[in-house]
């Protein structure tokens, strides 16, 4: 497979969705191996070391920032082979010091992974019917042009529930202007659900915000509590994710974090936008993370200690093979909160997300033998094209795409 194809075959199943660049001057990279772990099970030694993370790679991928593309990358692998973690890039373009490895970013629609799981607990508990219709818990919300939608329509994107614009322009200029803006969720499934429906529920997929926009309101209408409120107690508080967080209202990012950049317009004009509204994401793509909390996020969900017994299937399993892309004719890619695709030969579980100036990825292997989390600092985050270096990360620790 070429890279130019390579490139096509990650971006369309993982949706990365990171731009790339030409480079820039280079930086040093700070990558330290962990001591290597041992393989499950009766595997022998020789076996763990091939399956140990390339660390010559990994430090590859994130040579020489700040880029062009990207002014920072965080990087954790892990797995039975062992342990990688490296940095590159710096904490801002004026002091021009080094990335803190531990600093906090907006992880974007990463958080659907973690909505997707207090609805599948809520399910669990019996409190939410997945194959329930989403207008049987919000009647006044959900009108009857939508009356079959499933609650897990809504998790694996098959709704039909169209997409709706934010209303404040449709330029980067017009989007910068109105970054402090408060966006209401209820306003926005109203906007969404006045449309007419893309496609019949469950017949074609079309990844969006809008399922989980309406999934972290029935959160609130089932639980009586806050959407934030119910992820933090239920998967942040019994994790110990103490760097995780939702900034509700807040354009800032809290605590230690190292800043995020945009190009503006033709001239390359680089500005700072750290500090930038996510409630028009909400339950959708607010999240603010570090790599080490995705880390153990990440191993506590595939191990079945967040949603728990046969429900956490639901997040390994796609939709029907009729069900296609919406628009491409594309296989579908989503289950619940995850998408799939096969790297190095093996299947991968993740789930990507961007917001200005940060692009973040959650990946492993369903057996937990290889993990990645990486944040990486994209100065296009929200481009069409996949960023170079979150490629190379990716084909770092897992190998680059095969068909099947």
């Amino acid at each position: 497979m070429n890279a130019r194809t390579s490139r096509t075959v990650i971006a369309a199943a993982l949706v990365l969705g990171i731009a790339a660049g030409p480079a820039a001057p280079a930086l040093a990279v700070a990558g330290t191996p962990a001591a290597a772990g041992h393989a499950a099970g009766h595997a022998a030694p020789r076996d763990a070391a091939r399956e140990a993370p390339d660390a010559e790679a990994l430090r590859a991928a994130i040579s020489g920032l700040p880029a062009h593309d990207a002014t920072a990358a965080l990087v954790r692998v892990s797995g039975t082979g062992g342990d990688w973690r490296g940095s590159a890039g710096v904490h801002d373009l004026v002091s021009g010091r080094p990335a803190d490895p531990d600093g906090r970013f907006r992880a974007g629609s990463v958080t659907k992974v973690f909505t997707a799981a207090v609805v599948l607990q809520l399910a669990g508990e019996g409190r939410i019917g997945l194959d329930r219709p989403a207008r049987h818990y919000l009647p006044d919300l959900i009108p009857a042009a939508y009356a079959k939608v499933t609650v897990r329509q809504l998790l694996n994107h098959t709704s039909g529930i169209p997409s709706v614009d934010p209303g404040d322009g449709d330029t980067l200029e017009d989007w910068y202007a109105h970054r402090f803006d408060v966006t209401d969720p209820v306003d926005v499934v109203r906007r969404a659900t006045a449309q007419q429906p893309d496609f019949a529920p469950g017949t074609q997929q079309h990844y969006a915000n809008i399922g989980y926009t309406v999934a972290g309101l029935l959160i609130e209408r089932v639980t009586g509590d806050s959407y934030a409120s119910e992820v933090s107690r239920r998967v942040l508080k019994p994790l110990h994710l103490k760097d995780t967080y939702f900034p509700g209202s807040d354009p800032a990012i809290r605590g230690p974090h190292n800043r995020g950049y945009q190009l503006f317009g033709t001239g390359g004009e680089l500005r700072d936008v750290t500090v930038w509204g996510a409630s028009d994401a909400w339950a959708a793509g607010d999240l603010i993370s570090t790599t080490a909390d995705l880390e153990r996020f990440t191993r506590a969900l595939f191990g079945g200690r967040v949603v728990r017994g046969p429900l956490l299937n639901a997040m390994f399993t796609l939709p029907g093979e009729s069900v296609r892309e919406y628009g491409t004719g594309a296989p579908a890619a989503y289950s619940a909160g995850l998408s799939v695709m096969k790297l190095g030969g093996r299947e991968v579980w993740g789930k990507t997300g961007g917001r200005w100036g940060y692009n973040t990825a959650v990946a492993a292997t369903r057996d937990l033998s290889r993990t990645l989390v990486y944040s990486v600092n994209s100065t296009d985050a929200k481009g069409q094209d996949m960023n170079a270096t979150a490629m190379g990360v990716v084909v770092a620790a897992f190998g680059a795409p095969s068909a099947g």
